[in-house]
């Protein structure tokens, strides 16, 4: 018997509960199939790559956990990396709340990992634990500059014309992919004190007041949110099977 503190351990969650209607009927969005893949099993492999990632937490939809665990086990992660799934809740807020609630205690750095993000280069992943884990951030988000000019308008939402109110400098915006990471009580507390209407786990974060930093993030970490979004990643993982044997 040690009396010394087990050693730190990253945990991956990724929340998978949602329908994903804008990528049209069918599957849910984490279950399509890219590559001849569920593109969940993607994601999964993308954050099992890393070796500082020793478990991920797959949030699924309530209905189907038993289906979900079975599909995972068709794909099952390197040895090292252990594979939990839960069921999720009624939105995403609460789903990565499971997933916070399921991480035994000796996880103290956490991803949190959209699995509509399934080819997200592992080097993007050790840039962010690194963040956490090594320059002390409690919370580190990968970005991207954005190659178009961004504009605020007043939303109309009935496909009017909408007045432009203004232009932001470009240079200061980025756009945030995941996965994003955290210290871990951090996330915890965010989880618990914010409420209401919420995009991303940093932006919680930042209602806290705690400082958030951005890592750079890689063009190949793209959101499949639409079917053009789909033709893309294949396109994306047929040049990796080409290239680099992947």
């Amino acid at each position: 018997m040690s009396d010394a503190a087990p050693p730190a351990r990253t945990a991956a969650v990724i929340p998978a509960a949602g329908r994903g209607v804008r990528l049209g009927p069918g599957a849910p969005k984490a279950l399509r199939m890219l590559g001849g893949t569920p593109m969940l099993v993607h994601a999964v492999r993308a954050m099992s790559a890393s070796r500082a990632v020793s478990l991920v937490v797959v949030v699924a939809p309530p209905d189907d956990v038993a289906g979900v665990r079975a599909l995972l086990d068709e794909y099952p992660a390197p040895e090292r990396t252990d594979v939990l799934v839960v069921p999720g809740g009624a939105t995403r807020q609460e789903s990565v709340r499971r997933g916070l609630d399921a991480l035994p205690d000796s996880v103290t750095t956490v991803l949190v990992h959209d699995a509509a993000r399934p080819l997200v280069p592992v080097d993007t992943v050790d840039a962010v634990v690194e963040a956490v884990r090594d320059g002390g951030a409690p919370a580190v988000v990968p970005a991207v500059p954005l190659a178009d000019t961004v504009k605020e308008v007043e939303p109309a939402g009935d496909g009017t014309p909408e007045p432009v109110l203004g232009t932001p400098e470009r240079a200061r915006l980025r756009a945030v992919q995941t996965p994003q990471g955290f210290d871990r009580a951090t996330l915890v507390r965010a989880h618990r004190e914010i409420t209401g209407e919420v995009t991303d786990d940093a932006g919680m974060v930042e209602r806290l007041g705690v400082p958030v930093v951005a890592v750079p993030g890689h063009e190949e970490a793209f959101k499949v949110t639409r079917p053009l979004d789909l033709v893309l990643a294949e396109a994306v993982l047929a040049r990796r099977r080409v290239n680099d044997g992947f």
